[in-house]
C-alpha cells in the first residue's frame, strides 16, 4: 500500500488520526530507492498509523493541515538532495529542472526546505507534537557549517528551523527507538544518531562528550572552525565516537554518538517491505517524474562507502563502513520487480554509492577494532581490506539468469559509479569483474571519474592518480575489442576544487587530449556543500591536513574559466 496523503485515503484504512506524519521536499515514489518512503515503510511496518505529504505549497496552509496533527512527532525531510543543491547551480543560478518533481519544472521545493517545512508545521499548528528533522540536509547541516549560498558559516539546522530533534544519517534506528520512546513519554534524549538541544545545567552528566568550539568561535575564527570540523569528522564512526556537544548562544547542540549500522538480515528486511515501486497517484497526475523509473527498478546492493573523497559527504551520512545485502534479499527483490506491471524488463543500476564495494569489509572490523588514522583506498588500497569482487559476479551472474515471463532474460544494468582503482587492486577478480561488465552490464557507455590528472589537485580530493586511470582505460577497451563491443568511458571532472589553478586545468586539457582523445563534456564545477572536506579548504583557504594556505578560486568568471578551458579544447 501507498502511505496515505489525503483524508479518503485515511478514513478507508480506518484511521481517524495518524501517529506520524512525514513532509517531503520530493513528491512521493514508493520505493526503497527514496529515503522518506523507506522511513515511512519501516515506521508502519512496526505498527505505526503513518501519512505523507509531499512538495506541500508553503504560501498556504491547506496542504499542511490537509490530514491533521500527529499523536507522535512530524518528521520533515528536505528530499533526497539538499534542498540549495537541488535549487542552485555552482554559479548560485536558479535550476530550471527537478527530476523529483511531477512536470520536472524546478518550482515545488523550497530554499532550505526543512526550515520553510518546520516553520509552515508551526504556523498551521501551534504548540504542536515535536518536529524531527531528518535526512541528506538535515544530517550535513547538523553542528555549525560553512554556507556556499549565504557565504557564511551557519547555526546547526536545528537551530535555525526551530525544530525539536534531528536524525542523522542512516535513521531507520534512530526513529523506531524515537517513536517508542515518544510513545511512551519516555526520555529520548539517550538515543544514538540523534542531536537535540539543551540547557547548560543539564549537560552534567554528558562527561563523556567533546565538546567543540563553539559556533561564535567557529564562525568568527577559521583555525577554529578546522578545529571543530576535525572532530566532527573523527566522531562518526559509530564503534568509537564520542557524542559531542557545541554551544550556540546560550544553549547547546547535543550530537548524540552515531547509530550502530544495521545488520545483513535488518537491511534486507527494510528492502523487501512492500513497497508499490511507483509514485503515488495524488502526485503521478500532476505531470511525469523524470526520477520515477531509475529510482523504482534499481536495486541497492549496500549502503556506504570507504573511499572518503574529500569532496563527497556520503562517509558522513552513510558511514565508512560497507554494510551489504544478502544475495538472497537481493534476488528476491529482483524477481517482485520482475512482476510489477511496469517493469519493461531492465534493472537500470546494481549498486550503491559506489557500485564495486559490494560484499567488501576491513579485517579490522571483524576484530571491533576500528582504523581512524588512515583510509582504505587513498593513496593506495589498504593492505586490511578484503576488496575481492568475487561476490559482486556471482550476484551479476544470477541476476542476468532472471527471465521475464515471455522468457526473455532481464537486462541488468551497473549505473553506480566504479571505483577503478579498487578493482585493479583486486589482482584475482578485478579483471573478470570489469570483463562481466563490459560483456553484460554496459548500457553503451561506462561512467567514471577520475576527477582530474594533476597530483597536486587530486591530492587534495583524496583520488589516485594518472597511472591507474589511464591503466584502467586501455584495458576496458582490450576488453570491449575481445567482446565485439563498441562502448564507451564517460569520464566527469571537476574545475575550480580547493587547489586547483587555470594551469592546473590547462595541464588537464592536454591529458585528456592526447592521453584520452576526446574532449569532455562531463565537466562540474566544484559546489561546496556542508560537512566535506573540500568545503573546509574552500571556506577557509587552507589544507586541513598540512595548515598550508592554498589557492582557491571564488570568483563565477573564474570557476566558468576553469570549466570552458576544457571543454573548448580540441581532441588530437
Amino acid at each position: 500500500m501507498f502511505l496515505p496523503t489525503t483524508p479518503e485515503e485515511c478514513r478507508k484504512l480506518g484511521w481517524n488520526r495518524l501517529d506520524i506524519i512525514i513532509v517531503t521536499g520530493d513528491a512521493y515514489i514508493d520505493s526503497p530507492y527514496i529515503g522518506a518512503a523507506v522511513i515511512g515503510k519501516v515506521l508502519l511496518d512496526a505498527g505505526y498509523r503513518v501519512g505523507i505529504i509531499a512538495q506541500p505549497v508553503i504560501q498556504k496552509m491547506d496542504d499542511m493541515m490537509r490530514l491533521g496533527e500527529p499523536e507522535l512527532f512530524w518528521g520533515v525531510t528536505a528530499g533526497s538532495v539538499d534542498s540549495m543543491v537541488a535549487n542552485y547551480t555552482a554559479l548560485k543560478k536558479k535550476r530550471r529542472q527537478d527530476d523529483f518533481t511531477p512536470g520536472g519544472e524546478n518550482s515545488r521545493r523550497p530554499d532550505r526546505a526543512s526550515m520553510a517545512y518546520t516553520n509552515l508545521i508551526r504556523r498551521c499548528f501551534k504548540n504542536t507534537v515535536p518536529i524531527v528533522l531528518g535526512g541528506l540536509e538535515a544530517s550535513l547541516r547538523r553542528i555549525a557549517h560553512y554556507d556556499y549560498w549565504d557565504d557564511k558559516v551557519r547555526k546547526s539546522i536545528l537551530f535555525d528551523a526551530k525544530a525539536d530533534i534531528l536524525v542523522y544519517g542512516m535513521g531507520e534506528k534512530a526513529v523506531l527507538e524515537l517513536a517508542q520512546k515518544l510513545k511512551n513519554k519516555g526520555d529520548f534524549r539517550d538515543i544514538r544518531g540523534l542531536c537535540y538541544i539543551e540547557r547548560e545545567n543539564e549537560l552534567l552528566n554528558k562527561k563523556d562528550y567533546i565538546t567543540l568550539p563553539s559556533f561564535e568561535e567557529a564562525s568568527e575564527n577559521k583555525d577554529k572552525f578546522i578545529e571543530m570540523f576535525h572532530l566532527f569528522y573523527q566522531n562518526n564512526e559509530a564503534f568509537s565516537a564520542k557524542g559531542l556537544i557545541q554551544k550556540h548562544l546560550d544553549r547547546f547542540l547535543v550530537q548524540n554518538p552515531p547509530a550502530i549500522p544495521l545488520s545483513p538480515k535488518e537491511i534486507d528486511e527494510i528492502y523487501l517491505l512492500s513497497y508499490e515501486r511507483d509514485a503515488h497517484p495524488y502526485y503521478k497526475k500532476q505531470g511525469e517524474i523524470r526520477a520515477l523509473e531509475t529510482s523504482v527498478f534499481s536495486l541497492t546492493t549496500h549502503r556506504g562507502c570507504f573511499g572518503e573523497c574529500n569532496f563527497c559527504s556520503i562517509a558522513v551520512h552513510q558511514g565508512r563502513r560497507i554494510i551489504s545485502r544478502s544475495e538472497d534479499s537481493i534476488l528476491k527483490e529482483a524477481r517482485g520487480m520482475i512482476k510489477h506491471p511496469l517493469f519493461k524488463g531492465i534493472i537500470f543500476d546494481v549498486g550503491g554509492p559506489t557500485a564495486n564495494m559490494f560484499g567488501m569489509s576491513c579485517t579490522l572490523h571483524k576484530n571491533g577494532r576500528v582504523c581512524l588514522e588512515k583510509r582504505c583506498v587513498y593513496p593506495k588500497v589498504c593492505g586490511n581490506l578484503q576488496a575481492s569482487h568475487q561476490k559482486q559476479i556471482g550476484l551479476l551472474q544470477k541476476l542476468r539468469g532472471l527471465k521475464l515471463p515471455n522468457e526473455k532474460p532481464v537486462r541488468v544494468f551497473v549505473a553506480s559509479g566504479v571505483r577503478y582503482d579498487l578493482l585493479q587492486s583486486d589482482k584475482e577478480c578485478g579483471m573478470k569483474y570489469l570483463k562481466e561488465l563490459v560483456q553484460f552490464h554496459v548500457s553503451g557507455q561506462m561512467k567514471i571519474a577520475p576527477e582530474h590528472s594533476e597530483g597536486s589537485v587530486l591530492q587534495r580530493m583524496g583520488k589516485s592518480g594518472r597511472k591507474e586511470l589511464t591503466g584502467f582505460k586501455d584495458e576496458f577497451y582490450r576488453q570491449n575489442l575481445a567482446a565485439g563491443k563498441k562502448q564507451f568511458l564517460t569520464y566527469y571532472f571537476i574545475a575550480a576544487h580547493p587547489g586547483c589553478t587555470v594551469k592546473d586545468m590547462e595541464k588537464l586539457k592536454d591529458f585528456t587530449r592526447k592521453e584520452l582523445h576526446l574532449n569532455p563534456e562531463q565537466i562540474q564545477i566544484f559546489t561546496p556543500t556542508p560537512s566535506t572536506y573540500s568545503t573546509l579548504m574552500y571556506y577557509t583557504e587552507k589544507d586541513p591536513f598540512t595548515g598550508e594556505s592554498i589557492f582557491v578560486e571564488k570568483t563565477h568568471k573564474g570557476k566558468e574559466e576553469q570549466k570552458s578551458l576544457v571543454i573548448n579544447s580540441k581532441v588530437v
